[in-house]
């Protein structure tokens, strides 16, 4: 469904991802891990058009959109989370996520679609949908809701979220990682997951892929990365390594 080739972006000398190459399956959650700076959310920014790659390419259902910007990216089937929600303050929820719908569509489309796509969006992660509930308040779950949300109202194929569980406590851990695997199984919504919280992330996903320093360092299903000696090192030292890992 998309393949990432010899992606490259470099800021002011500094290359925050090298050579990355990876493919992601149509229906699967992939999980892209890392340490902190390895390179994921930059990642996530080249493939969604925030930022346009230095070197290689991005193919998506046989569609070439290296370096398109960000709405026809998003118009082209592919929606994202941000790790740290903004909603539009002075829009409601049901408007801010009904704005979504509007930015995700590739052609004109009538207000009462994009008000049925939000009510959709805002009843599939549990949100209310009445059209004077404001963003006021709101807490740091449904905040994560009110993202997704918004991913979700611009009918995306393939959902990039980032940092899905950031903020939460344990239980709401658990609902956002059910719930994008329940947005896999029943919206057939294919999923590219950021996550510092392995715990969840690794019960869920069907492969994952490691960065570090920039690069791609395992490719694989998540329990041959809990055994790689290059995965352990990267998160709990050389030492740790050579003692676990096989």
């Amino acid at each position: 469904m998309l393949s990432v080739r010899g992606l490259t972006k470099i800021f002011g000398g500094f290359a925050a991802v090298s050579n990355v190459s990876f493919d992601v399956r149509e229906g699967e959650i992939l999980g892209l891990i890392g340490p902190n700076g390895s390179g994921k959310s930059t990642t996530f920014s080249c493939i969604a058009g925030l930022h346009a790659p230095t070197e290689g390419s991005i193919t998506f259902q046989g569609r070439n959109i290296t370096g398109l910007a960000a709405n026809r990216i998003c118009q082209a089937g592919i929606g994202r989370t941000f790790q740290i929600p903004r909603p539009f303050g002075k829009l409601t929820v049901l408007e801010n996520v009904a704005l979504a719908a509007w930015f995700g569509q590739d052609r004109n489309v009538d207000r009462e679609t994009c008000w049925r796509q939000a009510v959709e969006a805002l009843d599939l992660v549990g949100l209310p949908t009445g059209p004077a509930t404001t963003t006021e308040g709101m807490g740091a779950a449904a905040l994560k809701k009110l993202e997704l949300a918004r991913a979700l109202a611009s009918q995306p194929r393939l959902l990039l979220a980032d940092e899905s569980l950031n903020g939460l406590d344990p239980s709401e851990m658990d609902q956002a990682a059910s719930m994008l695997d329940m947005i896999r199984r029943e919206k057939g919504i294919t999923v590219v997951w950021v996550e510092h919280i392995m715990g969840v992330l690794m019960r869920v996903v069907d492969r994952v892929v490691v960065l570090d320093h920039g690069e791609v360092i395992y490719d694989g299903d998540p329990a041959g990365a809990q055994r790689d000696r290059n995965v352990i090192a990267v998160y709990l030292g050389r030492d740790a390594a050579m003692e676990f890992a096989p």
